[in-house]
């Protein structure tokens, strides 16, 4: 259980008031302890997670049960990277390395105060270096990446290696279909904890890329539809000879599918149907029960 950042504060649109910073203090916190909960294995940072600073999020990080990832976000002052740069994690004998990009471009210039302190190295540069370090080390390498989907397209095309993108920071987007680009499959789920993105996958062979289940069974029943047209009556010969092509194509295509790792993903609503865990609701009405919604003015008729 993974998330790609943006995840402790909502949208940056400037400083927190002074007002406002216990209470954002005290929500950042109470989502850390939520995750712990819920059992989560890493973390990436987005831009927003940075909302009150380097130190704030140094000092949170501690609480959690998990490790903050970064792969290219380092501290100014010492050099060093400001969190774990990446995770090996090893499920059902597979060794899975995860790391983390966050995109500069999303703290722009060095007046934005999210950015002070810190030094943001090249994503794709990164990139390579990671993949590099952990190909000899691991079966599977995932990234969780905040750089934005098109950004997450072009590093696919440009760099292999990298086996799962999953992306976040574009606008609100579901992929229950994943694009895969090369040998990369890109996952991404829409914002504000809406949704939950289900991944099964069956990992036997480490050099042969992915295929959607999904899209096998859309393969499958075309090419059934091509077979069965093949056997209707009235067919000129031009027509058998395109739908036999056809079949052909759809036949080496499946082929060539079944010589890959097959995978599902499935995009899970988080509504009112899930029964929310009641450690969790507790913590989230004491936290309601301290600082009230707003009530919003009834517009007039």
């Amino acid at each position: 259980m993974v998330d790609a950042g943006d995840l402790l504060f909502k949208k940056y649109s400037g400083p927190v008031p002074e007002n406002e910073l216990k209470m954002v203090t005290q929500k950042a916190q109470m989502i850390i302890e939520v995750l712990n909960l819920m059992g989560y294995d890493a973390l990436g940072i987005g831009d927003d997670d940075l909302t009150l600073g380097k130190e704030f999020l140094v000092e949170i990080s501690k609480k959690a049960k998990f490790p903050f990832l970064s792969s290219n976000l380092f501290d100014e002052a010492s050099g060093k990277p400001l969190f774990q740069p990446y995770l090996i994690k090893e499920i059902h004998g597979i060794k899975i390395g995860i790391f983390s990009l966050l995109s500069p471009d999303f703290l722009p210039g060095s007046t934005d105060p999210r950015r002070k302190g810190l030094v943001i190295r090249p994503p794709v540069e990164t990139a390579t270096q990671m993949v590099k370090e952990l190909q000899p080390r691991t079966d599977l390498i995932l990234l969780l990446s905040h750089l934005g989907y098109i950004p997450d397209v072009e590093l696919a095309r440009k760099l292999s290696g990298i086996h799962i993108i999953l992306g976040s920071h574009s606008p609100p987007m579901n992929l229950s279909n994943p694009q895969i680009i090369r040998d990369t499959v890109l996952l991404q789920t829409a914002s504000k904890g809406m949704y939950a993105g289900k991944m099964d996958l069956t990992f036997t062979q480490k050099e042969s890329g992915f295929y959607n289940v999904s899209t096998k069974r859309s393969l499958e029943s075309n090419l059934t539809n091509l077979k069965n047209r093949l056997t209707s009556p009235g067919l000129s010969e031009t027509e058998r000879l395109q739908i036999q092509k056809s079949r052909e194509q759809a036949e080496k295509t499946l082929g060539e599918v079944q010589e890959k790792n097959p995978f599902t993903n499935m995009i899970l609503p988080l509504n009112e149907i899930i029964k929310d865990h009641p450690d969790i609701q507790k913590m989230v009405d004491e936290y309601k029960s301290k600082y009230p919604e707003p009530v919003k003015p009834v517009p007039p008729k």
